[in-house]
C-alpha cells in the first residue's frame, strides 16, 4: 500500500458542471420515485357534510341564476308587448286623423293655392 494520495484542487468550472449533473439526475429521478409510490387513488366514498353543503350551494346558485333569467325574459316580453300596444294606438289615432281630414267631419279650413281658393275637402270648388 505504497500508493501516494494526491489531492487535486477542483476548478470552479468542474464544480459547476458536477452540480449541474447532480441537479439533472435529481430531476430525472424524482418523477420515477413518485410514480412508484404505493398510494392508491381515492374511491368515491359517501359524500361528506362539506361536499353536501357545496352541492347545496351549487344547486341554489343555479336556481337563482335560472330565476333571474326567467324574470329578465318576462320583463323583456312585457316591454315588447307595451311597445306594440303603443305603436298600435299611434297607428289608430293617425288613421282616425287621416279619415277626418278626408271625409271632412272635423272643422273645415280653407287654403289658398295660387288664384283659386279651395276648401279642405279637396273637391276643387271655388268660393
Amino acid at each position: 500500500m505504497s500508493a501516494i494520495i494526491k489531492s487535486e484542487t477542483i476548478s470552479r468550472r468542474k464544480a459547476l458542471s458536477l452540480m449541474g449533473l447532480a441537479a439533472a439526475f435529481g430531476l430525472a429521478a424524482a418523477p420515477t420515485v413518485l410514480t412508484v409510490s404505493d398510494a392508491e387513488a381515492q374511491t368515491a366514498a359517501a359524500p361528506t357534510a362539506g361536499m353536501e353543503r357545496r352541492q347545496e350551494r351549487r344547486t341554489a346558485r343555479t336556481e337563482r341564476r335560472q330565476e333571474r333569467r326567467t324574470a329578465r325574459t318576462e320583463r323583456r316580453q312585457e316591454r315588447r308587448m307595451a311597445r306594440t300596444e303603443r305603436r298600435q294606438e299611434r297607428r289608430m289615432a293617425r288613421t282616425e286623423r287621416r279619415q277626418e281630414r278626408r271625409t271632412g267631419t272635423g272643422t273645415t279650413t280653407t287654403t289658398t293655392t295660387g288664384a283659386a281658393r279651395t276648401t279642405s275637402t279637396g273637391t276643387g270648388e271655388k268660393k
